[in-house]
């Protein structure tokens, strides 16, 4: 075989090989498309058969939920029919019973008209008779006048007049006793009301028990100090007398250095100055002059303060500045240890509490009880009382005679003309007698406290004694012990009269016994 053979039958045997190849490949690709259509057959009727067993279930379960809610629905129903038969039952039986009701006050109403018809026949009998009778009493009474007349010689004009003029007599002198009466009751009804408007007013003004007070003396660190104030042969001293217009007082008195002056004001300038002259430590005369100037410009500001205050605290306007510098300078007055500026706002709110409570102007009164001292803050510089001196000075700077009159009349020196007057008369009295407000009155207030506990206390079968309402009413612990209803009225009545009998008091004194039994058990 030549070698141009032999490749030509292995070009042709390898043909033949890769077309049995390709046929044998296509003879497999169409068996596995023929597999895989199978396949996909059979999943299509499974997945069939699954969607056709789902919608039988689902079926099912939708004709359950629809007989569920059918019967749901249906038990719902008949609840609510049930319910509006009983409704309607109950309904029908409160008519049944109304209806009952309208027939028994139906019949209970004709009943009441039968027994008006015998009243009204009664009635009209009755007064049948009484119009006869009234009648015959007419005719008797002629025949009686007409004797009487005849008997007494009088006409009837005559008698007439005889019997008013009696009547008058007995009328005047019945209205007389009936004046006297009531003239006596109002004036009780007036003496309680007046009481109780004033006790009203002092408690709703409640004022602090302690009373300010000012000072005159000035705590100096040695007795060295006391030579540099003095200075050389007396050159300081004499300068801050000049400056300040007061005494300075320099004793043996160890630590203290005494300002004694007639005015408040300088004497609180020259304390001032002296305590800051005290702390710089350069004392000499010009030294001295600048810094009495700077306080005296420190204490006037002060003192206009003080009056501007009082005023816008008392809520009165419109004063003059000079009238309310004067108010300042209260501030460092006192009367028996009563600051005089807290004792004029005092009386200025109880005079406004009283002039409301019985319908006059409370500004007006707040006003007048304000400026009604006012003449303390210059009755050292000019003659005459401070009622005079404040009177004077308020008609000066335009206040109202009201004002001016309070001023001058609240010591009942003249003829009171105008009503704020007695008001601010009787909130001064108030203020000034009050417990606490002065220390002597405080002093005798404290004692006559004691006196009324200790005597309660000295009887058998007290345990304690307190003393209240500013000593209008004692209370007292009794013991249960010793002590019967019988014996505590005996007790309360006892101690009254031993009031009575040892002690000097304004009104009278409540005693009440308190006589309390009490158990006591613990539980564990």
């Amino acid at each position: 075989m030549t070698p141009l053979l032999a490749e030509t039958s292995a070009v042709l045997a390898s043909v033949i090989t890769a077309v049995i190849v390709f046929a044998a490949t296509v003879a497999l690709l169409k068996i596995y498309d023929r597999l895989r259509l199978k396949d996909a057959e059979n999943q299509a009727k499974e997945i069939l058969g699954r969607a056709e067993r789902d919608a039988v279930n689902r079926i099912k379960e939708a004709e359950l939920e629809i007989k569920e809610k059918s019967l749901t629905e249906k038990a719902a129903s008949d609840r609510e029919l049930s319910k509006a038969r009983d409704e309607l039952r109950e309904r029908e039986r409160i008519l049944d019973k109304r209806h009952e009701t309208i027939e028994q006050q139906g019949e209970d109403l004709r009943k009441q008209e039968r027994i008006v018809e015998s009243n009204q026949r009664r009635l009209a009998e009755k007064i049948e008779d009484l119009n006869q009778k009234n009648e015959e009493l007419a005719r008797l009474l002629e025949t009686q006048r007409n004797t009487l007349h005849a008997l007494s010689g009088l006409n009837r004009e005559e008698a007439t007049r005889r019997l008013l003029t009696l009547l008058e007599d007995e009328l005047s002198a019945e209205t007389g006793s009936i004046i006297l009466k009531h003239e006596k009751r109002m004036q009780e009804v007036c003496e309680s009301k007046s009481r109780e408007m004033l006790l009203t007013a002092l408690q709703r003004f409640a004022a602090a028990h302690t009373a300010e007070s000012t000072t005159s003396t000035v705590d100096i660190p040695s007795d060295e100090m006391k030579g540099r104030i003095i200075g050389r042969e007396g050159r300081n001293i004499r300068a801050f007398e000049k400056a300040t217009g007061v005494d300075v007082i320099i004793d043996d008195t160890p630590g203290v250095v005494i300002v004694s002056g007639f005015d408040p004001v300088r004497r609180e300038i020259a304390r001032q100055s002296l305590n800051k002259l005290i702390a710089d430590g350069r004392i000499h005369p010009s030294r001295i002059e600048e810094l009495v100037g700077e306080t005296q410009q420190e204490i006037e500001a002060f003192i206009q303060r003080k009056g501007e205050e009082a005023a816008q605290e008392v809520d009165v306007h419109g004063m003059h500045p000079k009238i309310l510098y004067m108010l300042g300078r209260l501030h460092f007055r006192t009367s028996y240890s009563q600051n005089v500026l807290r004792h004029s706002i005092e009386v200025a709110f109880v005079t406004g509490l009283l002039a409301e409570m019985i319908g006059l102007d409370g500004d007006l009164g707040r006003r007048a009880g304000l400026l009604h001292d006012i003449g303390k803050a210059a009755d050292h510089e000019l003659e005459g009382g401070h009622p005079k001196i404040g009177a004077d000075l308020l008609k000066r700077h335009n206040e109202g005679p009201e004002v001016v009159h309070a001023a001058l009349g609240h010591h009942d020196e003249i003829v009171v003309e105008h009503p704020y007057t007695m008001l601010v008369a009787t909130a001064d009295a108030c203020s000034a007698s009050r417990p606490g407000a002065r220390r002597e009155t405080l002093e005798r207030y404290i004692k006559r406290m004691e006196e009324l506990e200790s005597i309660a206390s000295s009887f058998g079968g007290v345990e304690q004694a307190f003393a209240i309402q500013a000593g209008r009413e004692l209370r007292v612990i009794a013991s249960s012990k010793d002590t019967d209803d019988a014996k505590a009225a005996k007790l309360a009545r006892d101690i009254a009269k031993a009031f009575e009998e040892q002690l000097t008091y304004p009104g009278e004194i409540k005693v009440t016994v308190v006589r309390e039994a009490r158990f006591t058990e613990l539980a564990r």
